[in-house]
């Protein structure tokens, strides 16, 4: 098992319609590769363990890479009013549009891990029949599904552990942006959030437009658009995974079963993000990386005439 180390990156700043900006992190690869497009969990980053991997995974198949790095979650807080929530998309598509302009003729792969791969697969549903012809396949690792669910199952036993963990590194943003916005909210309403139900009725909903968060999560959950993904796309999650009820990858499941471009892996073990094995703690396999790198290799058309310009116009 090769070893996992940071990769150094280019930083590209991307400016938004609305006068925002986006943090695209470049990997470059080989010439005539395709180019795999990673999204990362809540309040993840450049630096989470998971986006690690799958860089490393590119790098040792010679593919280019960009890590989206969504709203308030790089080295500087954003600039605009709102932050980012699981059912916002549009940063998505205008960083996929963005580098298929600057990149013509690279096949597009992408890659989604736990918010991220709830962004990626309610992307993919609501853009049905008009995701890029670029956009060869996907791989979503971990989704939460059912947000609802998912805000009640974080609030019980030991995944609250991880729920108080995001909800402080959530609030701290919050108070951030509150010296942007003096009228964001009242202050009370950040420093009395103890859950992430509070966080999404308080914080996430009137920032984006929901009426409540039982509304965010209706209208934001991947179930709901799993009928309309037209791309090649595994759905890679594990039974004991400690945020999410188990109930919940039956019911996709059955959503899933009609839909012949969902490939379904939904393994008994793996946790949230880790599928890590092996025999010896000192030599761990990474399962998920190389799974997810098995599948969209297995989607991407080979090419050497195409090179690829690390987000450069």
């Amino acid at each position: 098992m090769r070893p996992r180390f940071p990769l150094k990156t280019r930083l590209e700043r991307l400016d938004t319609p609305d006068g925002d900006f986006l943090e695209l992190h470049h990997l470059p690869g080989r010439v005539g590769a395709p180019l795999l497009v990673l999204l990362h969990g809540l309040e993840g980053s450049l630096r989470s363990h998971y986006i690690h991997g799958l860089l490393d995974e590119a790098s040792h198949r010679g593919w280019h890479a960009v890590v989206l790095i969504f709203r308030s979650c790089g080295d500087a807080m954003n600039s605009a009013r709102r932050f980012y929530h699981s059912g916002e998309t549009t940063d998505l598509a205008s960083t996929i549009d963005h580098l298929i302009i600057t990149n013509p003729g690279v096949d597009l792969i992408l890659a989604g891990v736990s918010l991220g791969g709830n962004v990626l697969l309610k992307y993919l549903g609501e853009h049905e029949n008009d995701v890029p012809s670029q956009v060869r396949a996907a791989a979503a690792v971990s989704v939460p599904y059912d947000l609802g669910k998912a805000a009640n199952h974080i609030d019980k036993g030991f995944a609250k552990v991880y729920q108080r963990s995001f909800i402080k590194s959530l609030q701290s943003k919050a108070i951030a942006k509150l010296e942007q916005y003096p009228d964001l909210v009242p202050r009370e309403d950040i420093t009395s959030i103890r859950t992430m139900r509070d966080f999404d009725n308080k914080i996430t909903a009137p920032l984006h437009g929901f009426e409540d968060a039982d509304d965010y999560y209706a209208k934001s959950s991947a179930i709901k658009w799993l009928h309309g993904i037209r791309v090649d796309t595994l759905l890679l999650s594990a039974v004991d995974d400690p945020f999410l009820p188990s109930q919940v990858l039956d019911d996709v499941r059955e959503t899933a079963r009609h839909n012949p471009s969902l490939h379904m892996e939904f393994t008994p073990n793996g946790g949230h993000a880790g599928f890590v094995g092996g025999t010896s703690p000192f030599r761990p396999e990474y399962y998920m990386e190389k799974r997810v790198g098995d599948f969209l290799a297995s989607h991407v058309m080979r090419s050497d005439s195409v090179i690829y310009s690390g987000g450069q116009s």
